[in-house]
């Protein structure tokens, strides 16, 4: 029998479960290249008005994502639980290595 979701009432609350999630460097060091290729492709998208590279930004994202869970975290990805949380969890995790607030 499967585990209940636990419950979030705010992203603040989410947010510690998130990283707990991430406790792995290589984990996090795979969502911080996906994240930084959504970036990219995003940029060029709107800078070349080729709006095919916005395909890319879910295959790099989640792609490197996922291969740090299954491979390296040995977890579930929160996204399967927690998908809005968890796409904010990814910018915030980002924007939070940039300023040296979690180690990578």
């Amino acid at each position: 029998m499967a585990a209940a979701a636990k419950t979030f009432g705010s992203f603040r609350e989410f947010y510690p479960f998130y990283l707990g999630e991430h406790a792995d460097r290589t984990c996090r060091r795979l969502h911080f290249a996906g994240t930084s290729l959504v970036l990219l492709a995003a940029a060029l998208a709107v800078a070349t008005r080729h709006f095919a590279w916005l395909w890319l930004m879910p295959v790099a994202g989640y792609g490197l994502a996922w291969v740090g869970h299954f491979f390296f975290e040995k977890n579930r990805p929160a996204t399967f639980r927690y998908p809005l949380y968890s796409l904010m969890g990814d910018f915030v995790m980002y924007k939070d290595i940039w300023m040296g607030k979690v180690p990578i």
